[in-house]
């Protein structure tokens, strides 16, 4: 299985962010949930959990 990516410059945000996360999906979901709690004033539900593994997407290799 290939690595999985959540990047914030794919969503609208107030403050611009440019974070990428990688790996395997559930360390993405995991690691895009403290981002998105601590960054962008999300709280850690299941709902948003679901929305980030929804939309994450195939890390193309460089």
């Amino acid at each position: 299985m290939g690595r999985k990516i959540a990047d914030c410059r794919d969503f609208p945000s107030d403050n611009g962010c440019m974070l990428a996360i990688s790996g395997e999906a559930d360390e993405v979901v995991t690691a895009a949930t403290q981002h998105a709690v601590s960054a962008h004033g999300h709280q850690d539900t299941e709902e948003v959990r679901t929305w980030l593994r929804q939309n994450l997407k195939d890390e193309v290799p460089a």
